[in-house]
């Protein structure tokens, strides 16, 4: 029974899973058949839409076509009537031009008439003009012959005469105008220099401090000296080792001497010493160290004095090399004269003459400040400080101009400038004047009276004076032993005599004075 029930069972399974299957299949056959049928309408209608899309833009195509074939016509219809505007145009003026073509062919038809008129007077008057010249070449043949007869000279005698007595003339005006021009020309020069001299003079001022080889170092109280000397020395031989400058300790009371040759080496020295005084604790160690503390601060010291000096006169592109220089110039010092002070003052002189005689105020200042800075190393080069600064100048990059005024202001080189004559002045100027060089009462006294004794050697010279303090020595000769000429010659041998035998600062003038005397008396 129950096998019956499961065969029923599969069998109506069996049944209902075929029919279920035939269901299906119709159902997906109707789906599929409406499918294609809703594809093929919208296909229909899609290719509808694309003929009418097509139709309108072949219209639209069609419409721009024709619409841009009117735009192509109008334009060219209306480029065609300027065109034509403009060949009318070019045809009147081509018309007007052969007009005016015609009008100027028939001026120069008349004109050229009038030139062939004109031409055969021309023609008839050069025949007769040429027949007068012969006249007047026959008449002044006859004059010429007439005065050479008269005369007894031939034409080219008579032209050299006349010529040699013009020519000696010219050269009698000619001498005179230059002999009056050169007088004029040296006394208006005179007046100026001595004018633009005394000017410069005028206008700038200067102090000078004189300086020594010796510079004094006051004491708190006689016992610093032995705190100074050291046990058996040891203390001032450790300070002359460091400093290179010899310490004077005598019987002055209160105080002390250094001596030595460089000025930057003795600053130092007095310096280190005051500091070591003030100090109190004096041994070498402490000296070795104060030593090399101030020889840095010596050095700075040194830049800003010639940064100082360059900012005074107005001078800001140095190189830094001339600025130190000029810096160590503060402690270098020639006859007593400070050689910084000396060549601030040139520099303010030259930019006073400069200034009158129309030059580079800037330039003359520059040269004034550097001529002497030689002198800074004049101890460490061989040869004239002059020479030696104009190679520093140079080496620094220097113009110039201002090397040459340099190596010309003592004239080891023949100077070529204005610049050059300037420093020369300036240099002369700062240093001769009274009062701006110094020296010891021996050698002033020593120098005067070599330059009497010098020229009273001289046979005739009766009294030899030196006046101005050494600057002018006076000469009084016998008139009767010596005459005007060799009073002249006498005074050149006497300059000639002091250039060779003696050493100076500045010039020295000569002055021969001769006198006659007639003496009568009344009885």
């Amino acid at each position: 029974m129950i096998n019956f029930l499961k065969e029923q069972f599969l069998a109506l399974s069996i049944i209902t899973g075929a029919a279920g299957a035939a269901a299906g299949y119709f159902i997906r056959r109707s789906i599929s058949e409406k499918r294609l049928t809703d594809a093929g309408e919208q296909a229909k209608k899609l290719v509808e839409e694309a003929t009418r899309e097509s139709n309108n833009k072949k219209r639209e195509a069609e419409i721009f076509a024709k619409d841009e074939l009117y735009k192509s016509r109008v334009e060219f219809e209306k480029e065609t009537k300027n065109r034509r505007k403009e060949l009318l145009s070019l045809e009147a003026r081509v018309l007007q031009k052969e007009e005016n073509l015609e009008r100027k062919v028939a001026l120069l038809e008349k004109k050229e008439q009038v030139l062939v008129k004109v031409e055969r007077e021309i023609e008839a008057k050069d025949a007769a003009l040429g027949e007068k010249s012969k006249e007047l070449d026959a008449v002044l043949e006859e004059e010429r012959t007439r005065l050479q007869r008269v005369a007894g000279l031939s034409r080219d005698e008579a032209k050299q005469l006349l010529l040699s007595r013009l020519e000696e003339e010219i050269r009698r005006d000619a001498a005179t105008m230059a002999r009056r021009i050169e007088e004029e020309a040296k006394e208006t020069a005179d007046k100026q220099a001595k004018k633009i001299i005394s000017l410069a003079i005028q206008r700038y001022a200067a102090d000078h401090v004189s300086e020594t080889t010796v510079t004094s170092v006051p004491l708190p109280n006689d016992e610093m000296k032995g705190r100074i000397i050291g046990r058996e020395g040891r203390n001032i031989r450790a300070l002359e080792a460091a400093t290179g400058v010899d310490l004077i300790i005598d019987d002055t009371p209160g105080a002390v001497a250094l001596s030595g040759f460089d000025p930057i080496r003795k600053e130092i020295a007095r310096i280190t010493l005051e500091r070591l005084i003030a100090d109190g604790r004096i041994h070498p160690a402490r000296i070795e160290e104060i030593v090399d503390k101030v020889k840095k601060e010596m050095e700075e010291n040194i830049r800003e004095t010639g940064k100082a000096a360059a900012f005074d006169l107005g001078i800001h592109d140095l190189h830094a090399e001339l600025i130190k220089l000029l810096g160590r110039l503060k402690f270098r010092s020639s006859y007593g004269q400070n050689v910084l002070q000396h060549s601030k003052e040139v520099a303010r002189l030259m930019g006073i003459m400069a200034a009158e005689l129309k030059q580079d105020i800037h330039a003359a200042k520059r040269i004034g400040l550097l001529h002497d800075i030689g002198k800074a190393v004049d101890h460490e080069v061989e040869g004239a400080h002059a020479v030696i600064g104009a190679d520093i100048a140079k080496k620094y990059g220097e113009s110039a101009e201002v090397v040459h005024a340099i190596a010309a202001h003592h004239n080891d080189v023949e100077p070529t400038s204005v610049a050059a004559v300037l420093a020369s002045a300036g240099d002369a100027m700062s240093a001769a004047r009274p009062g701006a060089r110094s020296e010891s009462i021996e050698a002033y006294i020593k120098r005067l009276e070599n330059l009497e004794k010098i020229a009273t050697s001289f046979r005739g010279v009766h009294h030899a004076y030196a006046i101005q303090a050494g600057r002018e020595i006076r000469v009084m000769v016998e008139p009767d032993k010596v005459n005007d000429t060799e009073s002249m010659s006498i005074a050149r041998e006497i300059t000639k005599k002091i250039q060779d035998e003696l050493d100076y600062p500045g010039q020295i003038k000569v002055v021969v004075v001769r006198e006659t005397r007639a003496v009568e008396y009344a009885k």
